[in-house]
């Protein structure tokens, strides 16, 4: 109780902090001749700092039959470049007390490091390297080696995983087959077996480029002297040609779809969803709230029905899960044994039209809106890491434009009121475009949401 009592007190001070003025992240942004765009915030809290870079690439750049190119590479760019051995990018950095990590999206592919600001030399020296000079180390044999660890990281992750295959079932009838979200962001076996060391080069060249990459480095830092760092280590590598913009195909489901997988799984799992607003688009931010008012939490409406009261549901989960292009809105619940999904969709319907029909209490938005600010708010408490403050820096770059995007973010969700959650909710889950898809035990397909819809 004592930790609990704790951690509190410290939400309360974090609120306090920013709650009575606007959100205010200074920064300084400049461009070098090669087009690699750099921010710099200060943060001396603590003495260490963060390198955070973006490259303006992700599995929505790939080509149907050419997919999981992103991805691999966020396996590749640890294999060794020019001047850093196979081995030595992770050994030279936790020498110095530094550790990274990397992750790829539909949008874009991110890696960056955390350490004592004495070792900036040394993480700009690492990225600058595989930046400029991956290339010249990389042979068929590394990009086979790696391939076989993605293709094996599918087999764990989807396709022998209870539920694995889930994901990419919805993703496949949600968009078209021409959309860049309609293939995973790890690709495919076909694909990964199909592509030739050529096509993972020209991969490279083309999108891993200074003049399609942000760079953030924040925390206990020096900006005069950052700025001489950043431009020592990367100011030779060469500017790539303009990456081109794509076409966009129009998503939009114009009918239900109703599919059935049978998995090695012991319950029954329903998965509703819909296409949805882009990030910052109209609608992104009703929708996160939605989610909380639907399933954020032991109070919230479907949780509640399903879990407590009615108790046929082990576990219940939504989200407006919010993209470059397009987004997606889902509610997952997994039924208890000997539960049907009809039963589950039954209740899902209800308490959907229930929300359409009639706003949701002032307290259910407030304590949604709350829990997002408090989560937002803990977020920037961190410098580093995945969505840490520099990892904002860089996103509110790249989709606005603007790095200190932060009180324009959060003031999204406090300016909300009961009629926008209702009227977005009838407006984009809509009964008559959605993908529902039932997982169930192997031959007991008749635990499955039923064919022609809940009754």
């Amino acid at each position: 109780m004592r930790f609990k009592n704790f951690y509190l007190l410290i939400l309360i001070l974090i609120l306090v902090q920013f709650g009575q003025s606007q959100i205010s992240v200074k920064y300084e942004k400049f461009t070098l001749p090669n087009g690699l765009t750099v921010i710099l915030h200060e943060d001396h809290t603590i003495p260490v700092a963060t390198a955070n870079i973006w490259y303006h690439v992700g599995s929505g750049n790939e080509k149907p039959g050419r997919t999981g190119f992103a991805h691999l590479f966020e396996h590749l760019m640890f294999m060794g470049s020019k001047n850093v051995p196979v081995g030595k990018f992770d050994e030279w950095l936790e020498a110095a007390g530094g550790d990274n990590n990397g992750s790829t999206t539909t949008d874009r592919t991110n890696y960056w490091e955390n350490f004592p600001n004495s070792a900036l030399d040394l993480a700009l020296f690492l990225e600058s390297d595989r930046m400029g000079y991956l290339v010249d180390a990389m042979t068929p044999e590394k990009v086979d080696a790696q391939r076989d660890v993605v293709k094996n990281e599918r087999r764990q992750s989807y396709e022998n995983r209870p539920y694995g295959m889930a994901s990419i079932m919805i993703g496949e009838n949600l968009f078209p087959a021409d959309h860049p979200y309609h293939w995973p962001t790890i690709g495919s076996q076909e694909d990964l077996s199909a592509a030739s060391f050529q096509d993972v080069v020209d991969f490279f060249k083309k999108y891993y480029v200074p003049n399609n990459a942000s760079l953030v480095i924040a925390g206990d830092i020096d900006p005069v002297k950052t700025k001489e760092q950043v431009t020592k280590w990367f100011s030779d590598v060469p500017m790539g040609k303009p990456v081109v913009p794509f076409g966009v195909p129009v998503a939009f489901l114009p009918e239900p779809k109703r599919l059935v997988l049978e998995d090695k799984v012991q319950l029954p799992r329903l998965y509703l969803n819909w296409i949805t607003p882009k990030h910052f688009a109209p609608g992104d931010a009703e929708l996160d709230i939605l989610a909380q008012v639907l399933a954020g939490g032991k109070n919230s409406r479907i949780y509640k029905r399903l879990v407590y009261d009615m108790q046929i549901a082990q576990d219940v989960t939504a989200y407006q899960d919010a993209s470059f292009l397009n987004s997606t809105f889902s509610i997952i619940v997994t039924a208890r044994s000997g539960i049907t999904l009809s039963q589950i969709e039954k209740i899902i319907w209800e308490e959907i039209d229930k929300v359409k029909n009639e706003s949701p209490a002032l307290r259910e938005l407030q304590r949604a809106v709350n829990q997002y600010e408090a989560s937002f708010l803990m977020r920037m408490e961190r410098v580093g890491g995945f969505g840490g403050k520099a990892d904002l820096l860089n996103a509110y770059f790249v989709e606005t434009g603007n790095p200190d995007y932060f009180n324009e973010d959060l003031s999204r969700y406090k300016a909300l009121t009961p009629g926008d959650v209702s009227s977005v909710c009838s407006t984009f889950l809509r009964n008559d475009g959605y993908v529902l898809l039932s997982v169930v035990p192997q031959g007991k397909k008749e635990l499955a949401a039923d064919e022609k819809g809940a009754k």
